[in-house]
């Protein structure tokens, strides 16, 4: 049966006429599938499914995606992160929370983690990005026999420590949050020499957002981010006990936080 499929021009160009086509009239295509980008399910026979193609520098993961979530479309990826990108296709993460590595970290080293939730203070609600690793993070260019130093070299880049998270943190100029087509694709870094700014950390998928964490952001035009050292902040699965555990790091003297303007829509 022919699927309800979008293919676009830059998906077809890169997998050939010949797959693009067989993917339309319903070969090598799921009926049934996980959203890449929402990571419910979906079925490509009842409803139309984005084909989203991952490329490294030497392969690439096709995968499908609701078309009310994302559009068919070319993502890019480094080679080390395509296997981020498959345990993302296959539904090891859950829908506000993304991965990537940190720019400096060598691949042995773990990959940062992303929470999107919405943070009240003074009775106003504000996006906020929490950052939290899978493991220790050493400094570049050590063996990490000194410990886990993710917040010091946090520190050393402008984030300032929270003790408590009833206040706005200050701005960190230079830095900001890609936000595209709704979606978070990164979290920009000033770049070396004053050149164009660079991902600190990038999404090996777009980072699907809900529609109040959006709607604020553009109301604010500013991000949140907090970090803390692997274990601090885990996955919640409310809003509520996410504030609890930054709570919780925040009074432990392991929780840093800065402001930075959206960038995007």
């Amino acid at each position: 049966m022919p699927r309800m499929l979008d293919v676009s021009e830059d998906v077809r160009a890169e997998i050939g006429d010949a797959e693009a086509d067989r993917l339309l009239v319903g070969d090598n295509t799921p009926g049934s599938y996980d959203c890449t980008s929402c990571r419910t399910p979906g079925d490509s026979e009842q409803e139309r499914t984005s084909t989203v193609l991952f490329v490294g520098d030497e392969t690439a993961v096709l995968a499908f995606a609701h078309a009310t979530c994302i559009p068919s479309q070319v993502v890019q990826v480094a080679e080390e992160q395509l296997q981020g990108a498959v345990r993302s296709i296959t539904g090891g993460e859950g829908p506000d929370v993304g991965a990537g590595r940190p720019q400096d970290a060598p691949t042995e080293q773990a990959v940062l983690g992303i929470t999107s939730g919405l943070v009240l203070i003074d009775d106003e609600l504000h996006p906020a990005l929490v950052v939290e690793p899978t493991g220790a993070i050493a400094r570049p260019g050590t063996d990490g026999s000194r410990g886990d130093e993710f917040l010091q070299l946090l520190l050393e880049q402008g984030f300032h420590p929270v003790h408590r998270t009833d206040q706005v943190p200050a701005v960190l100029h230079g830095w900001s949050i890609l936000l595209a087509m709704g979606q978070l694709h990164a979290v920009l870094q000033p770049g070396t020499g004053g050149g164009a700014p660079v991902a600190w950390w990038q999404a090996h998928a777009p980072l699907q957002v809900t529609e109040g964490w959006r709607t604020a952001a553009n109301k604010s035009q500013t991000v949140l981010v907090f970090a803390a050292p692997a274990g601090s902040i885990g996955q919640q699965p409310r809003e509520d006990l996410l504030r609890d555990a930054l709570d919780r790091a925040a009074a432990k003297g392991l929780l840093v936080a800065a402001a930075m303007p959206l960038a995007g829509t």
